[in-house]
């Protein structure tokens, strides 16, 4: 009796093992994320990120608070994202590679590498969104929580430890460079027709999306900050599509108001 049940039970071990075999690849991602985001670019502000992951589906809680507030008495538009793909490390004055004072977005790429996942307020989270103003965070403190969808890309950058979350927009009265250098054509755009200031696209708060232990607390990344003098600056914005689109007009200024850092 003993060994026609061992002689059964050896089928079903072996069915099991090797369901056990292939779970762990398809859910090596899952799991907790989170970061304390570490200052760029002069900026005051702070924030913190928590990604909850389970298969395809990232249930996203980013606060912020403190960064560039308003353009012209409305809301200063701020995009972010999940970057991956590279070394998964946020850069550092170091890295400006131009020597104008300013990291900008292609001199982090190096460290925290391209677009995976766009942090939308709504819909779409692809990087095509990655410059969709409309949907970014809106003015000094906000918050972004939302479950999305992820892609292939951003689960195994999130699995090999690469994910790195980026906000983006600078406070042209805490960057510390002069005006000429913030409102000079983002290396983002180009394209004069479409061209966004530097100061606009270049980042403000960066961290590395480590996986959390059950019941450990938040794994903060360590602070990138930038040590400045205050400067002044001036840059334009005009409506396109409905949505906020920064833009450096000859001979415009706008108003640019910031709030004192806090705890997010």
């Amino acid at each position: 009796m003993n060994k026609k049940m061992r002689f059964l039970a050896v089928p079903a071990l072996a069915v099991s093992a090797l369901a056990l075999a292939a779970s762990p690849a398809m859910a090596a991602h899952d799991g907790t994320y989170s970061s304390t985001l570490g200052q760029l670019n002069g900026t005051t502000g702070s924030g913190s990120i928590t990604v909850d992951v389970k298969g395809d589906q990232a249930t996203v809680n980013l606060q912020v608070s403190g960064l560039a507030q308003t353009f012209m008495d409305a809301p200063y538009p701020h995009v972010q994202h999940i970057h991956g793909g590279a070394a998964g490390k946020c850069p550092t004055p170091a890295d400006d590679a131009n020597g104008d004072g300013l990291l900008s977005v292609s001199e982090g790429v190096p460290g925290y590498g391209g677009i995976l996942s766009t942090l939308t307020t709504s819909g779409a989270t692809t990087p095509a969104e990655g410059l969709n103003l409309a949907l970014g965070g809106q003015g000094g403190t906000y918050s972004i929580q939302r479950t999305i969808t992820i892609d292939e890309p951003t689960q195994k950058s999130l699995a090999a430890g690469t994910a790195v979350v980026v906000v983006h927009g600078l406070d042209p009265a805490t960057a510390g460079v002069p005006a000429e250098v913030f409102n000079g054509r983002s290396d983002l755009t180009p394209e004069p027709a479409a061209a966004l200031p530097l100061g606009a696209t270049s980042p403000a708060l960066c961290g590395t999306l480590a996986k959390t232990q059950m019941g450990a607390m938040p794994y903060g990344g360590a602070d990138t900050g930038v040590a400045t003098e205050s400067s002044s600056s001036s840059t334009g914005m005009v409506a396109l599509g409905g949505g906020l689109v920064l833009a450096a007009a000859a001979g415009g200024t706008f108003a640019v108001r910031r709030r004192a850092a806090q705890n997010a």
